[in-house]
C-alpha cells in the first residue's frame, strides 16, 4: 500500500472583510506563481510510485477562516490510512498545529512537517482566527515524528516563530535555512530525505 502524504498548503487570513480588500488591491500578482508545479508537486514525482501525496485546495485560501478549513481537512483525514505523513506549508502549518493540538486523531501519524509555520499565540493579529492552545501537548502525543522548517531570510514569516515551536516542541527536529526565504522553490530535497529517513518501513 503506497505511503500518503496530505499536504496543506498556505495561504491569508484577515480580521475583517475591509482588511483582505485592502491586501487584494496591494497584492502583486506573479505569473510564475500560477504555474503548475513546486516542490509540492516535485515531490510526487521524486518519491516514486509507492507514495501518493494529495495536495487539496483548502477554502477560500486567500481569506481563511479555520472553521472552514477544519470542516474539510476532517471530510479529507477521513479518506487516508493510518500512518498517514502531514505537511503543512506557512498557513497550514499553523492549521495542522492548531488541529492537532486541539483535536483527538482517530488516524496514526507517521510524522508531521510544519514548513515556515507561524506561531500566533497573541489575539491582535491578522491570524486570530488560527490562534494557537498555550500546550501543544496533543500534537506531541499524536503527531509522530516532527519536522519543523524555517529559514533566516523568510520575509513572510520571520525566523522568531520556529524558535517559539522550538520551545514548545523540544523533541522537534529543527532545520534551519539562510537562503530559502518562504520555501517557494520548485525543489525541496531536505523535505524528501527527511520522508524517506521516516518511511524506511514502507521501503521508499
Amino acid at each position: 500500500m503506497p505511503q500518503q502524504i496530505l499536504v496543506i498548503h498556505g495561504g491569508d487570513a484577515f480580521d475583517t472583510y475591509g482588511e483582505y480588500l485592502r491586501n487584494l488591491e496591494l497584492k502583486t500578482a506573479y505569473l510564475d506563481r500560477m504555474k503548475v508545479g513546486g516542490w509540492k508537486t516535485w515531490l510526487q514525482r521524486n518519491l516514486g510510485e509507492v507514495v501518493d501525496v494529495y495536495n487539496p485546495t483548502m477554502p477560500n485560501a486567500a481569506n481563511a477562516r479555520y472553521a472552514e478549513w477544519k470542516i474539510w481537512f476532517e471530510k479529507i483525514l477521513k479518506l487516508m490510512n493510518n500512518d498517514v505523513i502531514l505537511i503543512g506549508h506557512s498557513l497550514g502549518g499553523i492549521f495542522l498545529t492548531k488541529y492537532l493540538s486541539e483535536n483527538q486523531v482517530d488516524k496514526r501519524i507517521r510524522a508531521t512537517f510544519l514548513v515556515a509555520a507561524p506561531f500566533v499565540v497573541l489575539e491582535d493579529c491578522e491570524l486570530s482566527d488560527f490562534i494557537l492552545p498555550r500546550d501543544l501537548e496533543l500534537l506531541r502525543k499524536q503527531g509522530g515524528n516532527i519536522f519543523l522548517y524555517h529559514s533566516k531570510d523568510d520575509v513572510v514569516v520571520p525566523y522568531s516563530n520556529v524558535e517559539s515551536y522550538q520551545q514548545a516542541l523540544p523533541e522537534a527536529t529543527i532545520r534551519s535555512f539562510s537562503d530559502r526565504g518562504h520555501f517557494n522553490d520548485d525543489r525541496f530535497v531536505e523535505i524528501e530525505d527527511d520522508i524517506r529517513s521516516v518511511s524506511e518501513s514502507v521501503s521508499i
